[in-house]
């Protein structure tokens, strides 16, 4: 492998550090969304739908007596699949599936072990996702950023200062590293309706990342 000497050919070029800064900022979630769903199968397509349609309007109306808003309740997905059995080699039809999935918003997190019990209780066979959010996550993610460049310059005068570099204070470049929103997912089976089902909210780290350089 070949190196060039830079200081040689290029007298004038700058020096730079470059440093990466990372911030954290943890949050309570504020709302949360939970997929509920209702499995039915049967040799015809058309009394699989209808069992589906039945169970699923008795989970919506379950529901909405707990004083959930209907606009907070949205379908997420419509599914009709034939099952196969499969015996020696063969492929052979045993019945149709037919899924329907709701997501809920629930805006008072102290009622999601009741959401989840009363949906089950009312015909629900699948809690597929919880979903923990925060509605103003921009605010918190400027903390978080704020953070980072905090972070990115004590870095880059820990380096300076234990190189004995003479570090110019200002940055010649910033890189902000995008990240997904933060959510906090939770995933769960079947839910036995006779127990009180517990669910832990927890916090929400929301994290900001960025590249710096710095001269000298």
């Amino acid at each position: 492998m070949y190196y060039a000497n830079v200081s040689q050919q290029f007298p004038h070029t700058s020096r730079v550090i470059e440093v990466t800064g990372n911030g954290k900022v943890m949050a309570t979630p504020n709302y949360v969304q939970i997929q509920i769903e209702v499995q039915t199968r049967g040799k015809n397509v058309q009394e699989a739908q209808q069992e589906n349609a039945i169970i699923m309007n008795r989970v919506i109306q379950s529901l909405l007596a707990l004083h959930i808003p209907r606009e907070n309740i949205q379908t997420a997905f419509y599914t009709i699949s034939p099952i196969y059995d499969y015996e020696d080699g063969k492929q052979i039809f045993k019945d149709y599936e037919v899924t329907n999935a709701i997501t809920v918003k629930v805006t008072d997190t102290s009622q999601i072990g009741e959401i989840i019990d009363t949906a089950v209780e009312n015909g629900a066979n699948r809690i597929s996702s919880i979903q923990f959010n925060i509605d103003n996550v921009d605010a918190y993610y400027q903390q978080a950023l704020s953070l980072a460049l905090q972070n990115a310059q004590m870095k880059a005068k820990t380096i300076a200062e234990t190189m004995h570099l003479p570090l110019q204070p200002q940055p010649i470049e910033i890189v902000e590293e995008l990240e997904k929103a933060p959510v906090l997912y939770r995933s769960m089976a079947m839910v036995d309706s006779k127990i009180s089902t517990p669910i832990e909210q927890g916090q929400i780290a929301i994290n900001a990342t960025v590249r710096v350089k710095f001269q000298y």
